[in-house]
């Protein structure tokens, strides 16, 4: 019979070119997969991965698909490293896009130079405090934070849907669960005149450059990554595990805040159902991708937005329905995952 046996160390080569050994073998498994519903898999998964990129504005799309996707990344790999496994940037990403929302909706004639700041103070509180609830719950009473973070973004999904088909729908919108166009102020200014390129396309490499000096060049970075490889050495050294839990979680859930707070008044321009597309599970994938490397995120995140572009290229082109996007994450996730077990174990024969 087959069994794994540790390796005594693992690959440098490989810990890094798995990501892409894991994408060809998405593609590969993909194609098979389209073959079998009857698409031609050449022509599906080109017009899935590479297709996008050469449509009109398909960059500056690909930009603004990644920008949250690579902020949330970016926390979850600090959290991560330091085995803290926060799930739930879905809800924090939520909170968010509501904490903008309402400020945007309650100071509709506030200037530029005003409501934009607070609306990115208030997403970036709103997504932290989201966060602290786990971990309270974790430092407190030893609660999972991997359920309590998943179970509080179904929570904060439900708000969504409450505030937009109650309190805060647009009494002119004909019904439709959404709220009023925020102002042209509340959207914030634009790298490009005319176009839904925002100040998140910059916030999100820089944010990605902090984290990295953070992590390798802090003691903070230090001890998350101390952390994560060797608990009882971090113990032993005196590290107070409870304060890296709440400020991992602060991180990454402040983060997801702000992605969102960045995704409903520049992408979006209103508050809606679709307000929460998924993002925040994307991000786990992301994280992963990018090997917990604030730097590695920023390639991964261009990945899994192309991924978003190539599922409505191929609905349009193909006729394929929109969660062949989900089904190819999934498979990318699973190749991956595959590629770490043989990183780290051999295939022995028993």
């Amino acid at each position: 019979m087959l069994r794994l046996q540790a390796r005594g160390q693992p690959s440098r080569f490989w810990a890094w070119a798995s990501p892409v050994l894991a994408l060809a073998l998405t593609a590969l498994f993909s194609g098979a997969l389209f073959a079998a519903m009857g698409r031609p898999p050449v022509l599906t998964v080109s017009t899935f991965l590479i297709s996008p990129l050469f449509a009109p504005e398909g960059l500056s799309a690909l930009a603004v698909k990644a920008a949250p996707l690579v902020m949330m990344g970016v926390g979850l790999s600090l959290a991560y490293r330091a085995n803290i496994w926060n799930i739930g940037t879905e809800g924090q990403f939520t909170l968010g896009a509501i904490a903008a929302a309402g400020l945007a909706l309650a100071l509709p004639d506030a200037p530029m130079g005003l409501i934009v700041p607070l609306m990115m103070i208030g997403g970036t509180l709103a997504g932290a405090l989201y966060a602290l609830i786990v971990a309270g719950l974790r430092t407190r009473f030893n609660a999972n934070e991997i359920l309590t973070s998943l179970m509080l973004a179904y929570i904060a999904h439900y708000l969504l849907i409450y505030l937009v088909t109650g309190p805060w729908r647009d009494p002119e919108g004909f019904g439709f669960p959404q709220t009023a166009m925020f102002s042209d102020a509340a959207a914030g200014p634009r790298l490009i005149e005319g176009s839904n390129l925002h100040l998140g396309l910059i916030a999100a490499p820089v944010v990605a450059l902090i984290a990295a000096l953070v992590l390798g060049r802090t003691v903070l970075g230090f001890q998350f990554r101390v952390l994560g490889q060797a608990p009882r050495a971090a113990r032993f050294a005196g590290f107070d595990e409870n304060r890296l839990v709440w400020l991992a979680m602060a991180i990454s859930g402040g983060l997801a805040g702000l992605a969102g707070m960045f995704e409903v008044t520049g992408t979006q321009g209103q508050l809606t159902p679709a307000s929460a597309p998924g993002y925040g599970f994307t991000a786990i994938i992301v994280a992963f991708l990018g090997r917990l490397n604030p730097a590695g995120v920023l390639p991964a995140g261009l990945l899994l937005a192309l991924t978003y572009l190539g599922g409505d290229a191929a609905q349009m082109r193909l006729g394929m329905s929109n969660a062949i996007t989900f089904i190819f994450q999934g498979i990318l996730l699973f190749c991956l995952l595959g590629c770490d077990v043989l990183i780290l174990h051999r295939v022995k024969w028993r």
